[in-house]
């Protein structure tokens, strides 16, 4: 088996902002996804101020909302955009 062919890509949260109905992130090799509010109902419905008080979990492997109890991975993000 020829393992020189596998390569595990790391791919990391940097930063997080919010649109009127969109959560735009930030990732670590340039790309940023934008992701539908309406696939977290918690995120849709919280207030701005909620919202923003994010912060990265395991240096960007995904991103928490301590009053939401809301955590996203990277990955989740990946397979889902």
């Amino acid at each position: 088996m020829d393992t020189s062919a596998v390569r595990v890509i790391n791919v990391l949260a940097t930063n997080v902002w919010f649109g009127a109905d969109r959560m735009h992130v930030q990732l670590s090799d340039g790309r940023e996804v934008a992701i539908p509010l309406e696939w977290f109902p918690s995120l849709r419905n919280a207030a701005e101020e909620q919202r923003n008080k994010w912060r990265l979990i395991g240096h960007g492997v995904g991103i928490h909302w301590e009053e939401l109890d809301e955590d996203i991975s990277v990955e989740g993000l990946l397979r889902c955009a």
